[in-house]
């Protein structure tokens, strides 16, 4: 009934907005005076452009009246932007030859500006980029970004972990809304196809304020692709080919774009053997395959905007238990997981005078399923027969979670140099058992949350401050445990206030000095608060406790950067205080031939930070040379450590690049040695982790035809073929290695 009201309050106010504008104007290069053509035009708080033609020309039409930012970047040059005051018939604009990176628009954060204006450190990594470095998924290249790593079983299932921090402490959002997918075990992977993601965006650090609650490490916000511009119609296909798995995955995209109604498309599919790892031994049933369909339906004009998008993701994913069977078959064996998941999301932006609204609204469908053995077969290596035998069969375990999402903002009239903005955020959700295993009870839990956060800029000086509230209501039915005990019903609240302090200082384009005090908070989750039983995923008996209280935490994050046209250096630190952190403790028992832990809370700390420097000497600017190291501490009160905290890396990359080029063009190979050093602090329930470095180069480029351009690339990781374990695979108490030598070979066709 409130969202209903919402709409009926939307539809209200739509006819008091502004006129449309068209505005036109020219690109040129500073120096020279050339046009500059394919730059981009982009107003971000209208989420509007378009890009330049061979003459350097632009127009961009329906826009409201009032005073918005622009923002002009292309390759080679330094990103360009101001404000302006519509309506206007024409501007003109110059851009200045540079080495530097151009840079993007950040959309993870409240004010969309380019990063050397964000008040907030954030990452920004396109996809094509990741991918082309020879991830084979989504967690793979997102574990290529400083301070992110993943905790993987296998390559099939991986969580993003953020300076040390993972599973309901790191908050995922994918088309505008918080992805909600069973992600507080440890093998649940994303259940997001990268095909169709555009780039990723990592907030390092407590984001409750922006969020509310889970976002206490941090939050990985997945941009999806654009639509085409406006009068284009673009299609795609790509192919990618991985040696060590016999993997492939293939996609095809078609869009299309009219001055207001905008449509895409994009069908995936992937499939991948059983991983071989350093010593030549394939990984029994980690293989996998996806299916994944995405769609988006656009419409703009200068008073509304409205972004409609669907994703279906299924993945058959192997859960790996011992090495035997050495195969390439695809279809995973008993047991294994298949996983539905639906997204539907609805971004409306109404325009007003110099203001806007902003609501989303987001479903999702999450069916999990798990396939095990019955209990009368003997332990014997798995035939044909009895894994079609289990697959007509029910699932032991079956959890249906829908959960519906509402996020609505206000962003008031700039006041002076002062930008606003509130808003609401809430969520419902349900968690419904099928099948004969129960891990997390039948339950509904119910979010509210209000905001405020306001951003002041001065010549040099920037800052951004904001409180929140949020409130969670968790409900769950009785149930009885597979040793017989009865769990009793919850009925909790968890209330928080949060707020949020950051100040950046520039000076010339090139020094900028940031620093951010923030808290956050993150409330129990059901298989904290109510597990009892073992659970064969990982290989242990929990035991819950329904007491449990929040997680409060208070980080501080200093960043430092330097930049010319030649050098770039930037350093990071941080210091998280978490308070109540909920951790597992064994408490020296056996069940069932499982060690027993329950779940404890005690205050804990975490700091480190990362480093790095980007070299591009004048006059060859088309080569890089790139060097980064990243550190974590994780530490309970009592002095002991926390368990999967990456061990500290450094990576080390040379790269030459050369975009011109009449028949091939965007060349680029690259080699880079990434070295983990020794991890010597586990956990209580970990061992220490050897070093190791991997070796890693690949090269592309992209063929220009008559109509179309072919992109061809070529890559590889640990090419020594090394055997190491890293210290967050959930294989490493089996001892099984991690994947060996990896080839990738791709192909992209676009019209």
């Amino acid at each position: 009934m409130r969202i209903t009201l919402l709409f009926i309050l939307l539809l209200a106010v739509n006819p008091i907005v502004s006129g449309q504008n068209q505005l036109t104007g020219t690109v040129k290069d500073q120096e020279t005076g050339e046009p500059v053509f394919s730059a981009n035009i982009l107003f971000p708080a209208l989420e509007k452009g378009t890009v330049t033609d061979a003459q350097g020309n632009y127009t961009v039409n329906n826009l409201p009246n009032g005073k918005y930012k622009i923002v002009v970047s292309s390759i080679g040059y330094a990103t360009y932007n101001t404000e302006i005051n519509l309506p206007l018939d024409n501007f003109d604009i110059t851009l200045n030859p540079s080495a530097i990176e151009m840079e993007e628009v950040i959309i993870s954060t409240p004010f969309h500006q380019l990063q050397s204006e964000n008040v907030m450190k954030v990452e920004r990594e396109s996809l094509s980029e990741l991918n082309r470095k020879g991830a084979i998924n989504l967690s793979d290249g997102i574990a290529q970004i400083a301070g992110v790593e993943s905790l993987t079983t296998g390559v099939g299932i991986g969580k993003p972990v953020i300076r040390g921090l993972s599973s309901n402490r790191v908050l995922v959002y994918t088309q505008g809304i918080r992805l909600e997918n069973q992600q507080y075990g440890d093998e649940h992977g994303l259940g997001i196809n990268s095909k169709g993601i555009s780039s990723v965006e990592v907030i390092k650090g407590p984001a409750s304020l922006l969020y509310g609650s889970d976002a206490i490490g941090g939050v990985l916000y997945l941009n999806p692709e654009s639509f085409a511009q406006s009068g284009h119609t673009n299609a795609g296909v790509d192919a990618d080919y991985f040696s060590n798995t016999r993997g492939y995955q293939l996609s095809g995209m078609a869009k299309t774009s009219g001055e207001k109604l905008k449509f895409l498309a994009r069908g995936s599919y992937a499939a991948h053997s059983d991983y071989e790892s350093g010593d030549g031994i394939r990984v029994t049933n980690t293989r996998f395959n996806e299916k994944d369909l995405k769609a988006g339906f656009g419409f703009q004009d200068s008073k509304y905007k409205a972004d409609l998008r669907y994703n279906y993701n299924q993945s058959n994913i192997g859960i790996p238990e011992e090495i035997g069977a050495q195969s390439t078959e695809k279809d995973p064996m008993i047991p294994y997981q298949q996983i539905d998941n639906h997204i539907v999301s609805l971004d409306n932006k109404f325009f007003f005078n110099n203001s806007s609204l902003d609501m989303k609204i987001g479903y999702q469908f999450n069916d999990r399923k798990e396939f095990e053995e019955h209990e009368e077969h003997e332990e014997e290596e798995e035939t044909e027969e009895e894994h079609e035998e289990h697959e007509d069969g029910e699932a032991a375990l079956e959890m249906h979670l829908e959960t519906l999402n509402y996020n609505l903002k206000y962003n008031l009239p700039k006041i002076g140099n002062f930008e606003t903005i509130t808003g609401i955020q809430g969520m419902f959700q349900t968690n419904e058992n099928f099948g004969e295993e129960i891990l997390i009870p039948d339950s509904e839990t119910i979010d509210f949350g209000i905001f405020v956060t306001t951003h002041y800029h001065l010549e040099n000086w920037d800052f951004q401050g904001g409180l929140r509230f949020d409130n969670r209501n968790l409900e769950s039915e009785a149930f009885i445990s597979e040793d017989g005990d009865v769990i009793n019903a919850l009925d909790r609240k968890f209330n928080s206030f949060n707020g949020a302090f950051g100040a950046k200082y520039q000076i010339d384009q090139k020094f900028i000095a940031r620093l951010n005090l923030a808290s956050g908070f993150r409330a129990p989750n059901l298989s904290e608060l109510t597990s009892n039983g073992a659970h064969h995923g990982t290989n242990r008996y929990e035991i819950g406790n329904p007491l449990l209280e929040n997680e409060q935490n208070f980080q501080v994050d200093l960043s430092l950067e330097y930049r010319n046209q030649h050098f770039e250096a930037y350093v990071n630190g941080f210091h998280n205080s978490v308070g109540n952190y909920i951790f597992l403790n064994p408490t020296g028992e056996i069940i069932e031939n499982d060690p027993v832990f329950e779940y404890r809370q005690q205050d804990a700390t975490l700091y480190g930070g990362e480093l790095g420097v980007h070299i591009h000497p004048h006059p060859l600017d088309w080569l890089h040379l790139e060097s980064s190291f990243e550190t974590v501490t994780g530490q309970l009160s009592n002095n002991d450590y926390l368990p999967l905290i990456p061990a500290n890396s450094i990576t080390n990359t040379f790269r030459v690049e050369f975009e011109e080029g009449y028949t091939f063009s965007k060349k680029y190979a690259f080699i880079r040695l990434q070295n983990v050093f020794d991890q010597n602090n586990p956990g209580n329930f970990e061992s220490a982790t050897p070093g190791y470095g991997l070796l890693g180069a690949g090269l592309g480029t992209t063929l220009k035809l008559d109509s179309f351009n072919l992109g061809l690339s070529l890559s590889g990781t640990n090419l020594l073929d090394k055997e190491y374990i890293s210290h967050l695979s959930r294989l490493k108490t089996d001892g099984i290695f991690n994947i060996g030598r990896n080839i990738m070979f791709s192909a992209t066709l676009s019209l």
